[in-house]
């Protein structure tokens, strides 16, 4: 069986081999759908590995940060990351994380994404990932099993996505001026700059951005921003420091841009996060 894992006490070759097994089992698991806990100290990465189910992760305390070749993602509580099967990602713990896994194998249900994402998890689909990870793994599931795992596999495809998600270009000059940006992010940055400094016009830097990242170079910098704001903000720094130090000339101003892709104002964002918490 694959364990009910806690890593905040083992050392480092412990954590590692611990997850080696780990992967080991869900390459001979025969479910449909496993779900699997884990708990993983403030610091902790989990290198980069692959499996052979999709993954949806689920954070229900701290925040992790998913990197892969694509991009990189952030999950605070009250979202979950879905992981396609067969991509490389390591996993960046941000905070004390207890980790709610489940794994689907590919092709399990009709409408399931395609495609690296955050999304945001609704009261039930929280219920019954905590509720799929008391299930046993070495047993015939029972019929009462078979029907919780059943509803969770067939809601994924109806968890709404959320901008958390930072896709790098394909394109090195590109996606070193967004790599010096999450080092130093600014809500400043303008597309002209960006043009100038790799030698492009503005309408063909614009088309370049948009085809490799599929976002425009403003909703990618307010969501670089954001990456940025909710850890800090999680960890429970003021939001005037966090938007003075990103860059902005006032709260309200962050404020905005917050709301703009959240829907929600920091502070609304923070208590309905604790209180899922």
């Amino acid at each position: 069986m694959p364990v009910s894992v806690s890593y905040l006490d083992a050392p480092i070759t412990d954590l590692h081999r611990r997850h080696r097994e780990r992967l080991e089992w869900l390459d001979r698991a025969k479910d449909l759908v496993v779900a699997l806990p884990s708990e993983y100290p403030d610091g902790y990465t989990v290198p980069d590995h692959r499996h052979n189910r999709s993954q949806l992760l689920h954070a229900l305390t701290g925040v992790v940060l998913v990197k892969t070749h694509f991009g990189r993602w952030m999950v605070p509580p009250d979202h979950a990351m879905w992981i396609p099967a067969g991509i490389k990602h390591a996993v960046d713990m941000q905070g004390n994380v207890s980790m709610r896994s489940v794994y689907v194998a590919p092709d399990a249900v009709a409408g399931l994404p395609t495609n690296l994402r955050v999304v945001g998890v609704s009261d039930l689909m929280r219920s019954l990932i905590i509720e799929a990870v008391t299930l046993p793994t070495d047993e015939p599931q029972s019929e009462r099993a078979g029907l919780l795992m059943a509803l969770l596999l067939h809601e994924i495809p109806a968890m709404e996505e959320r901008p958390l998600g930072l896709p790098f270009p394909h394109d090195p000059r590109i996606a070193a001026l967004c790599r010096r940006f999450v080092a130093e992010p600014s809500p400043h940055a303008t597309i002209d700059d960006w043009a100038e400094t790799v030698g492009m016009s503005r309408r063909t830097f614009t088309r370049v951005f948009h085809r490799e990242t599929g976002l425009s170079l403003s909703t990618w910098r307010q969501q670089a921003l954001l990456l940025a704001a909710l850890p800090r903000l999680t960890d429970g720094e003021p939001v005037t420091r966090v938007a003075l130090d990103l860059g902005y000339d006032s709260v309200p101003a962050f404020t905005t841009m917050f709301k703009r892709m959240l829907g929600t104002s920091p502070r609304a964002y923070l208590r309905g996060a604790r209180e899922v918490g």
